[in-house]
Protein backbone atom coordinates (compact mmCIF):
# COMPACT_ATOMS: atom_id res chain seq x y z
CA UNK A 1 0.00 0.00 0.00
CA UNK A 2 1.20 3.51 -0.77
CA UNK A 3 2.17 5.22 2.47
CA UNK A 4 2.09 8.70 0.95
CA UNK A 5 -1.45 8.57 -0.36
CA UNK A 6 -3.04 9.68 2.97
CA UNK A 7 -0.56 12.55 3.12
CA UNK A 8 -1.53 13.65 -0.37
CA UNK A 9 -5.26 13.45 0.30
CA UNK A 10 -5.12 15.24 3.65
CA UNK A 11 -2.93 18.04 2.36
CA UNK A 12 -5.08 18.56 -0.72
CA UNK A 13 -8.14 18.71 1.53
CA UNK A 14 -6.39 21.33 3.63
CA UNK A 15 -5.59 23.38 0.53
CA UNK A 16 -9.20 23.10 -0.64
CA UNK A 17 -10.29 24.32 2.80
CA UNK A 18 -8.08 27.42 2.45
CA UNK A 19 -9.35 28.13 -1.06
CA UNK A 20 -12.99 27.63 -0.05
CA UNK A 21 -12.67 29.88 3.02
CA UNK A 22 -11.06 32.67 1.01
CA UNK A 23 -13.68 32.34 -1.75
CA UNK A 24 -16.48 32.50 0.79
CA UNK A 25 -15.12 35.74 2.21
CA UNK A 26 -14.53 37.35 -1.18
CA UNK A 27 -17.56 36.16 -3.16
CA UNK A 28 -20.23 34.72 -0.91
CA UNK A 29 -23.49 36.73 -0.67
CA UNK A 30 -23.63 39.26 2.12
CA UNK A 31 -25.89 38.28 5.02
CA UNK A 32 -29.34 39.85 4.86
CA UNK A 33 -29.64 43.10 6.77
CA UNK A 34 -32.58 43.38 9.10
CA UNK A 35 -35.05 46.22 8.72
CA UNK A 36 -33.88 47.65 12.02
CA UNK A 37 -30.27 47.93 10.95
CA UNK A 38 -31.11 49.60 7.66
CA UNK A 39 -33.45 52.17 9.14
CA UNK A 40 -32.16 55.74 9.19
CA UNK A 41 -30.87 57.13 12.46
CA UNK A 42 -33.35 59.08 14.54
CA UNK A 43 -32.57 62.58 15.80
CA UNK A 44 -33.93 63.87 19.07
CA UNK A 45 -34.93 67.42 20.00
CA UNK A 46 -31.36 68.29 20.89
CA UNK A 47 -30.14 67.32 17.42
CA UNK A 48 -28.39 64.21 18.72
CA UNK A 49 -28.38 60.84 17.01
CA UNK A 50 -30.11 57.90 18.66
CA UNK A 51 -29.97 54.21 17.67
CA UNK A 52 -31.99 52.93 14.75
CA UNK A 53 -35.53 51.88 15.51
CA UNK A 54 -36.08 48.31 16.56
CA UNK A 55 -32.69 47.86 18.28
CA UNK A 56 -32.22 47.58 22.05
CA UNK A 57 -31.60 51.03 23.42
CA UNK A 58 -31.36 51.02 27.20
CA UNK A 59 -32.51 49.63 30.47
CA UNK A 60 -36.02 50.56 31.53
CA UNK A 61 -36.08 54.15 32.71
CA UNK A 62 -32.69 54.99 31.18
CA UNK A 63 -31.66 56.96 28.16
CA UNK A 64 -29.98 55.03 25.35
CA UNK A 65 -26.19 55.06 24.78
CA UNK A 66 -25.79 57.31 21.78
CA UNK A 67 -23.58 56.98 18.73
CA UNK A 68 -22.59 59.57 16.15
CA UNK A 69 -19.94 60.25 13.51
CA UNK A 70 -17.96 63.37 12.79
CA UNK A 71 -15.74 65.65 14.82
CA UNK A 72 -17.54 68.56 16.51
CA UNK A 73 -15.31 69.46 19.46
CA UNK A 74 -11.57 70.02 19.75
CA UNK A 75 -9.06 67.24 19.23
CA UNK A 76 -6.66 66.47 22.07
CA UNK A 77 -3.53 64.57 20.98
CA UNK A 78 -1.78 62.31 23.50
CA UNK A 79 1.66 60.81 22.87
CA UNK A 80 3.32 58.09 24.92
CA UNK A 81 6.04 55.59 24.11
CA UNK A 82 3.44 53.03 23.02
CA UNK A 83 0.40 55.05 21.91
CA UNK A 84 -0.57 58.14 19.97
CA UNK A 85 -4.25 58.98 20.55
CA UNK A 86 -6.66 61.63 19.37
CA UNK A 87 -9.43 62.36 21.85
CA UNK A 88 -12.41 64.52 21.00
CA UNK A 89 -13.59 66.99 23.65
CA UNK A 90 -17.10 66.04 22.62
CA UNK A 91 -17.74 63.16 24.97
CA UNK A 92 -14.09 62.24 25.36
CA UNK A 93 -14.49 59.92 22.37
CA UNK A 94 -11.21 58.29 21.27
CA UNK A 95 -11.09 58.90 17.53
CA UNK A 96 -7.73 57.43 16.53
CA UNK A 97 -4.92 55.35 18.00
CA UNK A 98 -1.53 54.75 16.42
CA UNK A 99 0.96 52.17 17.69
CA UNK A 100 4.45 53.64 17.08
CA UNK A 101 6.20 50.39 18.07
CA UNK A 102 4.25 48.41 15.45
CA UNK A 103 4.95 49.61 11.90
CA UNK A 104 2.50 48.77 9.13
CA UNK A 105 5.29 46.98 7.25
CA UNK A 106 9.05 46.58 7.37
CA UNK A 107 9.27 48.76 4.26
CA UNK A 108 7.55 51.65 6.09
CA UNK A 109 9.09 51.60 9.60
CA UNK A 110 7.90 55.17 10.32
CA UNK A 111 4.26 54.44 9.49
CA UNK A 112 2.56 53.01 12.60
CA UNK A 113 -0.38 50.66 12.67
CA UNK A 114 -3.64 52.54 13.21
CA UNK A 115 -6.16 50.64 15.31
CA UNK A 116 -9.01 53.05 16.08
CA UNK A 117 -9.78 55.09 12.99
CA UNK A 118 -12.89 57.27 12.73
CA UNK A 119 -12.43 58.40 9.14
CA UNK A 120 -11.08 55.12 7.82
CA UNK A 121 -13.28 52.41 9.37
CA UNK A 122 -15.69 54.36 11.58
CA UNK A 123 -13.90 52.63 14.46
CA UNK A 124 -13.97 54.56 17.78
CA UNK A 125 -14.13 54.05 21.54
CA UNK A 126 -16.89 55.83 23.42
CA UNK A 127 -17.83 56.21 27.07
CA UNK A 128 -20.12 58.36 29.13
CA UNK A 129 -22.56 58.70 32.01
CA UNK A 130 -26.33 58.42 32.04
CA UNK A 131 -28.41 60.07 34.74
CA UNK A 132 -31.49 58.18 35.83
CA UNK A 133 -34.35 60.30 34.57
CA UNK A 134 -36.02 62.62 37.08
CA UNK A 135 -39.44 63.96 36.17
CA UNK A 136 -39.25 67.50 34.89
CA UNK A 137 -35.44 67.49 34.61
CA UNK A 138 -33.41 67.00 31.41
CA UNK A 139 -31.11 64.09 32.28
CA UNK A 140 -28.43 65.37 29.89
CA UNK A 141 -27.93 68.44 32.07
CA UNK A 142 -26.95 66.18 34.99
CA UNK A 143 -24.67 63.63 33.28
CA UNK A 144 -22.41 63.82 30.20
CA UNK A 145 -22.89 61.11 27.59
CA UNK A 146 -20.36 60.67 24.80
CA UNK A 147 -21.93 63.56 22.88
CA UNK A 148 -21.57 66.10 25.71
CA UNK A 149 -19.04 68.92 25.38
CA UNK A 150 -16.04 68.83 27.71
CA UNK A 151 -13.37 71.43 28.26
CA UNK A 152 -9.64 70.69 27.97
CA UNK A 153 -6.79 72.72 29.46
CA UNK A 154 -4.56 71.95 26.45
CA UNK A 155 -4.67 70.12 23.14
CA UNK A 156 -1.28 68.38 23.32
CA UNK A 157 -0.05 65.97 26.00
CA UNK A 158 3.25 64.06 25.85
CA UNK A 159 4.75 61.51 28.21
CA UNK A 160 8.13 63.11 28.85
CA UNK A 161 11.42 61.26 29.16
CA UNK A 162 11.71 59.84 32.67
CA UNK A 163 7.99 60.28 33.29
CA UNK A 164 6.12 57.05 34.09
CA UNK A 165 2.53 58.33 34.13
CA UNK A 166 0.52 60.90 32.20
CA UNK A 167 -2.96 62.13 33.19
CA UNK A 168 -5.23 63.86 30.68
CA UNK A 169 -8.29 65.50 32.32
CA UNK A 170 -11.45 66.73 30.60
CA UNK A 171 -14.04 68.73 32.58
CA UNK A 172 -17.81 68.95 32.05
CA UNK A 173 -20.02 71.45 33.84
CA UNK A 174 -23.64 70.42 34.32
CA UNK A 175 -26.71 71.98 35.82
CA UNK A 176 -27.16 72.71 39.54
CA UNK A 177 -23.45 72.51 40.28
CA UNK A 178 -22.82 68.93 39.01
CA UNK A 179 -19.26 68.62 37.66
CA UNK A 180 -17.73 65.57 35.95
CA UNK A 181 -14.00 65.18 35.38
CA UNK A 182 -13.09 62.53 32.86
CA UNK A 183 -9.48 61.38 33.35
CA UNK A 184 -7.39 59.28 31.00
CA UNK A 185 -4.32 57.85 32.72
CA UNK A 186 -1.45 56.49 30.62
CA UNK A 187 1.57 54.54 31.85
CA UNK A 188 4.93 54.04 30.23
CA UNK A 189 5.27 50.80 28.29
CA UNK A 190 1.56 50.04 28.52
CA UNK A 191 -1.29 49.82 26.01
CA UNK A 192 -3.82 49.96 28.85
CA UNK A 193 -5.54 53.28 29.58
CA UNK A 194 -7.35 53.85 32.86
CA UNK A 195 -10.51 55.88 32.37
CA UNK A 196 -12.31 57.55 35.28
CA UNK A 197 -15.50 59.61 35.49
CA UNK A 198 -15.39 61.56 38.76
CA UNK A 199 -18.76 63.07 39.67
CA UNK A 200 -18.88 65.99 42.11
CA UNK A 201 -22.46 66.58 43.19
CA UNK A 202 -22.70 70.14 44.41
CA UNK A 203 -26.44 70.20 43.77
CA UNK A 204 -29.15 69.93 46.41
CA UNK A 205 -30.46 66.57 45.13
CA UNK A 206 -29.14 63.03 45.08
CA UNK A 207 -27.31 62.25 41.84
CA UNK A 208 -28.10 58.79 40.46
CA UNK A 209 -26.61 57.40 37.28
CA UNK A 210 -24.58 54.76 35.47
CA UNK A 211 -21.48 54.58 33.31
CA UNK A 212 -21.36 52.94 29.88
CA UNK A 213 -18.38 52.04 27.70
CA UNK A 214 -18.77 50.98 24.10
CA UNK A 215 -16.88 50.34 20.87
CA UNK A 216 -18.20 51.23 17.44
CA UNK A 217 -16.87 49.69 14.23
CA UNK A 218 -17.95 50.24 10.65
CA UNK A 219 -18.63 47.49 8.16
CA UNK A 220 -15.58 45.38 7.34
CA UNK A 221 -14.46 44.89 3.75
CA UNK A 222 -12.81 41.54 3.06
CA UNK A 223 -9.49 41.72 1.30
CA UNK A 224 -6.62 39.51 0.35
CA UNK A 225 -6.65 36.01 -1.08
CA UNK A 226 -4.35 33.03 -1.05
CA UNK A 227 -1.27 35.24 -0.81
CA UNK A 228 -2.45 36.64 2.49
CA UNK A 229 -3.81 33.39 3.85
CA UNK A 230 -7.21 32.89 5.39
CA UNK A 231 -8.92 36.17 6.15
CA UNK A 232 -8.78 36.93 9.87
CA UNK A 233 -11.95 37.52 11.87
CA UNK A 234 -13.06 41.13 12.20
CA UNK A 235 -15.92 41.78 14.58
CA UNK A 236 -17.06 41.90 18.17
CA UNK A 237 -16.27 39.61 21.08
CA UNK A 238 -17.31 39.51 24.72
CA UNK A 239 -16.69 37.45 27.85
CA UNK A 240 -19.59 36.34 30.04
CA UNK A 241 -20.15 33.56 32.57
CA UNK A 242 -16.61 32.34 32.04
CA UNK A 243 -17.19 31.90 28.31
CA UNK A 244 -15.69 33.64 25.30
CA UNK A 245 -18.14 34.51 22.52
CA UNK A 246 -17.76 36.14 19.15
CA UNK A 247 -20.43 38.54 17.93
CA UNK A 248 -20.05 39.21 14.24
CA UNK A 249 -21.52 42.27 12.59
CA UNK A 250 -24.12 40.12 10.84
CA UNK A 251 -25.06 38.61 14.21
CA UNK A 252 -25.54 42.11 15.63
CA UNK A 253 -27.91 42.86 12.76
CA UNK A 254 -29.94 39.69 13.28
CA UNK A 255 -29.94 39.20 17.06
CA UNK A 256 -28.57 41.99 19.27
CA UNK A 257 -26.72 40.84 22.38
CA UNK A 258 -27.97 41.68 25.87
CA UNK A 259 -27.35 40.22 29.30
CA UNK A 260 -25.97 40.55 32.81
CA UNK A 261 -22.36 39.71 33.53
CA UNK A 262 -19.86 39.82 36.38
CA UNK A 263 -16.19 40.05 35.51
CA UNK A 264 -16.76 40.30 31.77
CA UNK A 265 -15.47 42.57 29.01
CA UNK A 266 -16.30 43.64 25.45
CA UNK A 267 -13.92 43.97 22.52
CA UNK A 268 -13.57 44.67 18.82
CA UNK A 269 -11.19 42.20 17.21
CA UNK A 270 -9.10 42.50 14.08
CA UNK A 271 -6.23 40.36 12.75
CA UNK A 272 -3.32 41.22 15.04
CA UNK A 273 -4.84 44.03 17.11
CA UNK A 274 -7.71 44.58 19.51
CA UNK A 275 -9.56 47.23 21.49
CA UNK A 276 -11.42 46.28 24.67
CA UNK A 277 -13.29 47.84 27.56
CA UNK A 278 -12.57 46.06 30.84
CA UNK A 279 -14.56 47.02 33.98
CA UNK A 280 -13.15 46.58 37.51
CA UNK A 281 -12.89 43.01 38.73
CA UNK A 282 -16.06 41.68 40.27
CA UNK A 283 -18.24 44.53 39.00
CA UNK A 284 -21.76 43.74 37.85
CA UNK A 285 -22.50 45.04 34.37
CA UNK A 286 -24.85 44.62 31.46
CA UNK A 287 -23.49 44.07 27.97
CA UNK A 288 -25.40 45.11 24.87
CA UNK A 289 -25.06 45.58 21.12
CA UNK A 290 -26.88 47.78 18.64
CA UNK A 291 -26.53 49.34 15.21
CA UNK A 292 -26.45 53.02 14.33
CA UNK A 293 -26.80 54.72 10.98
CA UNK A 294 -25.63 58.30 10.70
CA UNK A 295 -26.06 59.88 7.27
CA UNK A 296 -25.63 56.50 5.59
CA UNK A 297 -22.60 55.48 7.67
CA UNK A 298 -23.40 52.31 9.56
CA UNK A 299 -21.84 51.54 12.92
CA UNK A 300 -21.89 48.30 14.91
CA UNK A 301 -21.81 49.02 18.64
CA UNK A 302 -20.84 46.65 21.44
CA UNK A 303 -20.76 47.94 24.99
CA UNK A 304 -21.21 47.49 28.73
CA UNK A 305 -23.23 49.44 31.28
CA UNK A 306 -22.48 49.53 34.99
CA UNK A 307 -24.90 49.34 37.88
CA UNK A 308 -26.27 52.67 39.13
CA UNK A 309 -24.56 54.75 41.80
CA UNK A 310 -26.16 57.33 44.05
CA UNK A 311 -24.14 60.34 45.14
CA UNK A 312 -25.43 62.51 47.96
CA UNK A 313 -25.48 66.33 47.72
CA UNK A 314 -22.03 67.73 48.42
CA UNK A 315 -20.34 64.36 47.91
CA UNK A 316 -18.32 62.87 45.06
CA UNK A 317 -17.71 59.40 43.65
CA UNK A 318 -16.08 57.82 40.62
CA UNK A 319 -16.77 55.29 37.89
CA UNK A 320 -13.61 53.49 36.78
CA UNK A 321 -12.79 51.23 33.86
CA UNK A 322 -9.84 50.25 31.70
CA UNK A 323 -9.44 50.55 27.96
CA UNK A 324 -6.94 48.39 26.08
CA UNK A 325 -5.90 49.17 22.53
CA UNK A 326 -2.93 47.36 21.09
CA UNK A 327 -1.51 44.05 19.91
CA UNK A 328 -3.05 40.68 20.68
CA UNK A 329 -0.09 39.72 22.84
CA UNK A 330 -1.36 36.65 24.67
CA UNK A 331 0.67 37.09 27.87
CA UNK A 332 -0.27 40.76 28.08
CA UNK A 333 -3.97 40.11 27.47
CA UNK A 334 -4.22 37.28 29.98
CA UNK A 335 -2.73 39.54 32.66
CA UNK A 336 -5.42 42.19 32.07
CA UNK A 337 -8.59 40.11 32.29
CA UNK A 338 -9.61 36.43 32.25
CA UNK A 339 -10.31 35.18 28.75
CA UNK A 340 -9.00 38.27 26.96
CA UNK A 341 -6.21 36.18 25.41
CA UNK A 342 -8.90 34.08 23.70
CA UNK A 343 -9.31 36.89 21.19
CA UNK A 344 -6.22 35.44 19.48
CA UNK A 345 -8.11 33.49 16.86
CA UNK A 346 -6.65 30.13 15.81
CA UNK A 347 -9.95 29.01 14.34
CA UNK A 348 -10.97 25.36 14.48
CA UNK A 349 -7.34 24.31 15.02
CA UNK A 350 -6.96 26.13 18.34
CA UNK A 351 -6.61 22.84 20.24
CA UNK A 352 -3.44 22.19 18.21
CA UNK A 353 -2.18 25.75 17.77
CA UNK A 354 -2.27 26.72 21.45
CA UNK A 355 0.11 24.01 22.72
CA UNK A 356 2.35 24.61 19.71
CA UNK A 357 2.53 28.32 20.50
CA UNK A 358 3.16 27.62 24.19
CA UNK A 359 6.10 25.36 23.29
CA UNK A 360 7.39 27.96 20.83
CA UNK A 361 7.32 30.61 23.55
CA UNK A 362 9.36 28.37 25.85
CA UNK A 363 11.94 27.81 23.11
CA UNK A 364 11.98 31.47 22.07
CA UNK A 365 12.73 32.54 25.63
CA UNK A 366 15.97 30.58 25.28
CA UNK A 367 17.07 31.15 21.67
CA UNK A 368 15.58 34.64 21.13
CA UNK A 369 14.82 34.12 17.42
CA UNK A 370 11.58 32.81 15.94
CA UNK A 371 13.29 31.14 12.97
CA UNK A 372 15.54 29.05 15.19
CA UNK A 373 12.52 28.49 17.42
CA UNK A 374 10.70 26.80 14.52
CA UNK A 375 13.75 24.63 13.81
CA UNK A 376 14.06 23.50 17.43
CA UNK A 377 10.29 22.98 17.58
CA UNK A 378 10.55 20.62 14.61
CA UNK A 379 13.40 18.71 16.25
CA UNK A 380 11.41 18.34 19.49
CA UNK A 381 8.32 17.11 17.63
CA UNK A 382 10.42 14.59 15.71
CA UNK A 383 11.99 13.42 18.97
CA UNK A 384 8.58 13.02 20.64
CA UNK A 385 7.36 10.84 17.77
CA UNK A 386 10.68 9.13 17.09
CA UNK A 387 9.61 5.59 18.02
CA UNK A 388 6.17 5.66 16.29
CA UNK A 389 7.91 7.05 13.22
CA UNK A 390 10.61 4.39 13.46
CA UNK A 391 7.96 1.65 13.43
CA UNK A 392 6.39 3.26 10.36
CA UNK A 393 9.69 3.62 8.55
CA UNK A 394 10.51 -0.02 9.30
CA UNK A 395 7.22 -0.96 7.71
CA UNK A 396 8.07 1.19 4.69
CA UNK A 397 11.53 -0.36 4.48
CA UNK A 398 10.03 -3.85 4.46
CA UNK A 399 7.61 -2.70 1.78
CA UNK A 400 10.55 -1.54 -0.30
CA UNK A 401 12.29 -4.89 0.21
CA UNK A 402 9.30 -6.83 -1.14
CA UNK A 403 8.52 -4.35 -3.94
CA UNK A 404 9.95 -6.70 -6.64
CA UNK A 405 7.50 -9.39 -5.51
CA UNK A 406 4.62 -6.89 -5.56
CA UNK A 407 5.60 -5.79 -9.06
CA UNK A 408 5.60 -9.42 -10.17
CA UNK A 409 2.12 -9.88 -8.72
CA UNK A 410 0.93 -6.81 -10.59
CA UNK A 411 2.10 -8.32 -13.87
CA UNK A 412 0.75 -11.80 -13.08
CA UNK A 413 -2.74 -10.70 -12.00
CA UNK A 414 -3.42 -8.00 -14.63
CA UNK A 415 -6.96 -9.20 -15.21
CA UNK A 416 -7.63 -10.51 -11.70
CA UNK A 417 -7.71 -7.65 -9.14
CA UNK A 418 -9.19 -9.86 -6.43
CA UNK A 419 -6.50 -12.48 -6.92
CA UNK A 420 -3.81 -9.82 -6.81
CA UNK A 421 -5.20 -8.40 -3.59
CA UNK A 422 -5.31 -11.85 -1.99
CA UNK A 423 -1.71 -12.61 -3.03
CA UNK A 424 -0.51 -9.22 -1.71
CA UNK A 425 -2.14 -9.80 1.65
CA UNK A 426 -0.44 -13.19 1.84
CA UNK A 427 2.96 -11.53 1.30
CA UNK A 428 2.16 -8.93 3.98
CA UNK A 429 1.23 -11.71 6.40
CA UNK A 430 4.31 -13.76 5.65
CA UNK A 431 6.72 -10.82 5.90
CA UNK A 432 4.86 -9.37 8.94
CA UNK A 433 4.17 -6.07 7.18
CA UNK A 434 1.40 -3.70 8.21
CA UNK A 435 0.37 -1.95 4.97
CA UNK A 436 -1.00 0.95 7.02
CA UNK A 437 2.19 1.33 9.04
CA UNK A 438 3.78 3.86 6.70
CA UNK A 439 0.93 6.33 7.09
CA UNK A 440 1.73 7.45 10.64
CA UNK A 441 4.56 9.94 9.88
CA UNK A 442 2.33 11.74 7.40
CA UNK A 443 -0.71 11.70 9.69
CA UNK A 444 1.40 13.20 12.49
CA UNK A 445 2.75 15.85 10.17
CA UNK A 446 -0.58 17.19 8.90
CA UNK A 447 -2.12 18.44 12.21
CA UNK A 448 1.17 20.03 13.25
CA UNK A 449 1.33 21.68 9.83
CA UNK A 450 -2.20 23.07 10.23
CA UNK A 451 -1.62 24.19 13.81
CA UNK A 452 1.63 25.96 12.95
CA UNK A 453 -0.02 27.62 9.97
CA UNK A 454 -2.57 29.30 12.23
CA UNK A 455 0.08 30.23 14.78
CA UNK A 456 2.02 32.02 12.04
CA UNK A 457 -1.14 33.67 10.74
CA UNK A 458 -2.69 34.67 14.06
CA UNK A 459 0.11 35.39 16.56
CA UNK A 460 1.26 39.00 16.66
CA UNK A 461 4.46 37.78 18.33
CA UNK A 462 5.49 36.28 14.97
CA UNK A 463 4.35 39.28 12.93
CA UNK A 464 7.42 40.75 11.19
CA UNK A 465 9.62 38.20 13.02
CA UNK A 466 13.04 37.85 11.31
CA UNK A 467 15.25 34.79 10.99
CA UNK A 468 18.46 35.11 8.90
CA UNK A 469 19.56 36.67 5.60
CA UNK A 470 16.55 38.00 3.68
CA UNK A 471 13.99 36.37 5.97
CA UNK A 472 12.74 39.52 7.67
CA UNK A 473 9.17 38.35 8.28
CA UNK A 474 8.46 34.64 8.77
CA UNK A 475 4.71 35.22 8.52
CA UNK A 476 5.12 36.17 4.83
CA UNK A 477 6.08 34.09 1.83
CA UNK A 478 9.76 33.59 0.95
CA UNK A 479 10.58 36.50 -1.41
CA UNK A 480 13.25 34.45 -3.23
CA UNK A 481 11.45 31.07 -3.11
CA UNK A 482 14.54 29.34 -1.73
CA UNK A 483 12.83 27.39 1.04
CA UNK A 484 9.99 26.13 -1.23
CA UNK A 485 12.56 24.91 -3.77
CA UNK A 486 14.54 23.14 -1.04
CA UNK A 487 11.29 21.65 0.22
CA UNK A 488 10.47 20.33 -3.26
CA UNK A 489 13.94 18.83 -3.64
CA UNK A 490 13.77 17.17 -0.22
CA UNK A 491 10.36 15.75 -1.07
CA UNK A 492 11.76 14.32 -4.33
CA UNK A 493 14.68 12.61 -2.59
CA UNK A 494 12.41 11.38 0.18
CA UNK A 495 10.27 9.66 -2.44
CA UNK A 496 13.34 7.73 -3.58
CA UNK A 497 13.54 6.22 -0.11
CA UNK A 498 9.92 5.07 -0.23
CA UNK A 499 8.63 1.86 -1.82
CA UNK A 500 8.00 2.38 -5.55
CA UNK A 501 4.41 2.52 -6.72
CA UNK A 502 3.00 -0.69 -8.15
CA UNK A 503 0.30 1.02 -10.20
CA UNK A 504 1.81 2.82 -13.26
CA UNK A 505 -0.77 5.59 -13.01
CA UNK A 506 0.11 6.22 -9.38
CA UNK A 507 3.78 6.27 -10.34
CA UNK A 508 3.12 9.14 -12.75
CA UNK A 509 1.00 11.03 -10.23
CA UNK A 510 3.61 10.81 -7.49
CA UNK A 511 6.38 11.87 -9.84
CA UNK A 512 4.67 15.23 -10.10
CA UNK A 513 3.92 15.57 -6.37
CA UNK A 514 7.17 17.46 -5.54
CA UNK A 515 6.41 19.94 -8.33
CA UNK A 516 2.80 20.41 -7.27
CA UNK A 517 3.68 20.92 -3.62
CA UNK A 518 6.57 23.25 -4.46
CA UNK A 519 4.17 25.52 -6.37
CA UNK A 520 1.67 25.48 -3.48
CA UNK A 521 4.37 26.22 -0.91
CA UNK A 522 5.60 29.23 -2.86
CA UNK A 523 2.73 31.20 -1.32
CA UNK A 524 2.85 29.82 2.21
CA UNK A 525 4.48 31.71 5.13
CA UNK A 526 8.24 31.22 5.15
CA UNK A 527 8.12 29.97 8.74
CA UNK A 528 5.75 27.18 7.75
CA UNK A 529 7.95 26.11 4.82
CA UNK A 530 10.95 26.20 7.16
CA UNK A 531 9.19 23.72 9.44
CA UNK A 532 8.41 21.43 6.52
CA UNK A 533 11.98 21.54 5.16
CA UNK A 534 13.53 20.67 8.53
CA UNK A 535 10.94 17.94 9.08
CA UNK A 536 11.69 16.43 5.65
CA UNK A 537 15.44 16.45 6.26
CA UNK A 538 15.09 14.77 9.65
CA UNK A 539 12.63 12.25 8.23
CA UNK A 540 15.00 11.44 5.38
CA UNK A 541 17.88 10.85 7.79
CA UNK A 542 15.78 8.56 9.97
CA UNK A 543 14.31 6.71 7.00
CA UNK A 544 17.71 6.30 5.29
CA UNK A 545 19.19 4.77 8.42
CA UNK A 546 16.28 2.34 8.86
CA UNK A 547 16.31 1.40 5.17
CA UNK A 548 20.03 0.68 5.33
CA UNK A 549 19.62 -1.36 8.50
CA UNK A 550 16.63 -3.42 7.31
CA UNK A 551 16.97 -3.59 3.52
CA UNK A 552 20.75 -3.89 3.71
CA UNK A 553 20.43 -7.03 5.87
CA UNK A 554 17.43 -8.47 4.08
Amino acid sequence: MDSQRPFLYLTLLFMLFLIWTTWQQDHAPKPPVSAASSAPAMVNSAGQEVPAQGMPTALPGQAAPLAANGIVGQTVTVRTDTLVLKINTRGGEILETDLPTYPVSLDTPDKPVKVLDLNGRNYVAQSGLQHLTVEGVDAKTLAPDHLAMYGAAQTEYTLASGQDELVVPLVWQGANGVTVTKRFTFKRGSFLVNVEHEVKNNSTSIWSGTEYNQLKHGESAHAGGMLSGVQAYVGGAYYHDGKFSKLSFSDMAETPASGDVTGGWVAMVEHYFISAWVPPKGQNDQYYSMITNNQGVKGYVLGMRSAAKQIAPGASDSFKSSFYVGPKDQDMLSSIAPGLDLTVDYGIFAFISKPIFWLMQVIHNVVGNWGWTIIFLTIIIKALFFWPSAVSYKSMAKMKAVSPKLKELNERFVDDPQGKQKAMMEIYRKEKINPLGGCLPMIIQIPVFMGLYWVLQGSVELRQAPWILWYKDLSLMDPWYVLPLIMGASMYFQQKLNPPQVDPMQQKIFQFMPVIFTVMFLFFPAGLVLYWVVNNILSMAQQWYINKKIVGHA
